[in-house]
């Protein structure tokens, strides 16, 4: 049995609890519970660092679950201190909580204890929490100014729509001109968004889209279209399919090299993946390996992973250095998203804002865009009126000077 600190703890069957009542009267079904990755990122290296200072464990949670400030995991702690000194072993204990501890985590951990090396094993594991959170933080800033800047294009064009293009509407059924195709597009949109049909039905039209969205990614075969599609993307799938294979060769090397045998590996990074078309993928490769086939060439269905990745994998194969190997593909598909990710913010940066300029420019400018004589005569009408002119107006006269 491993020992921790200066205790040893036995493993017995013991507590099949659906319901947990812990002594901060928290009442909540431990199959709910969700800890966020920074808490656990803390939580395993805290642990570790309690391991090798030769503290008790069952009494290091404790004192860990007091200085938690979230409640649910600090009630967590408190219940997996009280199975550790009715005997079980930790890795048991965690197993009651996958919503908190993946399988990865969990099987790492009864690696170290069997390895007598649970210490160094927790210290990777949130070393792996630590590299996977800051992959998935460089691909959510990279998306993110992108988003927002659309978002306040689409605001400022639907204020446009609904406060300016409306004053040309009616103006030019005044003048009784013909007006140009983009023009009459444009106080059509302006119509559309402003009718009271439009403010009914499009929030109705939006949640039904996103239910049917919601129930079609549910299902195995939709989650499977839309994630191979996601990869597809121009720019934006090359860059998760870096992120998804530096994630799966980190977690890789790591199970590797903590001695537990390659299929459960390959089993426990399925679990890992977010994207489905690379979990189809690894399952598989899991029926290959079984059979005896090599990974490097078990990994070929659907054509997801890169050829560098087979190449690296046949040649950790050959030479008995599969972990080594797969940590290197880990290290240079990291720098790999870096490079990606800065290049492309670098590459997004003028685009969105021509397209938002564009957008703004063609909603503006598009109604004045009428070359007749009609739109100087309202122009003088305004004027003779005494009111007072509209800077779209005047940028409508401007043009037409311009083309004159």
């Amino acid at each position: 049995m491993p020992s921790y600190g200066k205790q040893t703890y036995k493993v017995s069957p013991k507590d099949k609890g659906t319901t947990l009542k812990v002594n901060s009267n928290i009442n909540f079904s431990p199959k709910n519970v969700s800890v966020p990755q920074k808490d656990l990122l803390i939580f395993f290296r805290q642990l570790a660092v309690i391991i090798q200072s030769g503290v008790p464990l069952a009494q290091g949670l404790d004192l860990l679950s007091e200085n938690t400030k979230n409640e649910k995991f600090a009630s967590i702690q408190t219940q997996i201190s009280s199975r550790l000194q009715s005997g079980e072993e930790l890795s048991v204990c965690l197993k009651k909580y996958p919503k908190v501890f993946a399988p990865i985590s969990v099987g790492l951990i009864e690696a170290g204890e069997a390895g007598g090396i649970l210490d160094k094993v927790l210290d990777r594991i949130a070393n792996l929490i630590e590299q996977q959170a800051k992959i998935k933080s460089q691909i959510q800033g990279a998306l993110t100014y992108p988003v927002i800047i659309l978002v306040l294009a689409l605001t400022v064009s639907l204020g446009l729509l609904i406060f300016i293009v409306p004053t040309f509407d009616k103006m030019f059924k005044d003048m009784g001109a013909e007006l140009p195709a983009l023009t009459e597009f444009m106080l059509t949109l302006s119509r559309i968004v402003t009718s009271f049909q439009f403010f009914i039905f499009t929030p109705i039209i939006v949640i039904v889209i996103g239910y049917i969205y919601k129930k079609y990614y549910a299902s195995k075969s939709g989650r499977f279209r839309i994630d191979s599609f996601i990869l597809k993307i121009p720019l934006f799938g090359s860059l998760l399919l870096r992120s998804e294979v530096a994630s799966l060769c980190d977690t890789l090397s790591t199970l590797i090299d903590s001695g537990i045998p390659l299929v459960d590996a390959i089993d426990r990074c399925i679990s890992a993946s977010g994207n489905e078309r690379v979990k189809r993928c690894l399952s598989i490769a899991i029926q290959s390996v079984k059979e005896g086939q090599e990974l490097s060439r078990s990994i070929d269905s659907y054509n997801v992973f890169p050829k560098l990745v087979k190449s690296m994998l046949k040649i950790g194969e050959e030479t008995g250095k599969l972990g080594f190997m797969t940590e290197n593909l880990a290290n240079f598909y990291k720098r790999e998203v870096e490079e990606a990710v800065s290049s492309l913010t670098q590459a997004m940066e003028p685009m969105v804002i021509m397209v938002v300029a564009g957008i703004v420019v063609t909603i503006v400018v598009a109604p004045v865009l009428n070359h007749v004589n009609p739109l100087v005569y309202t122009v003088n009408r305004l004027f003779s009126d005494e009111k007072v002119i509209h800077i779209p107006i005047t940028v409508g006269v401007i043009f037409h000077t311009w083309d004159s």
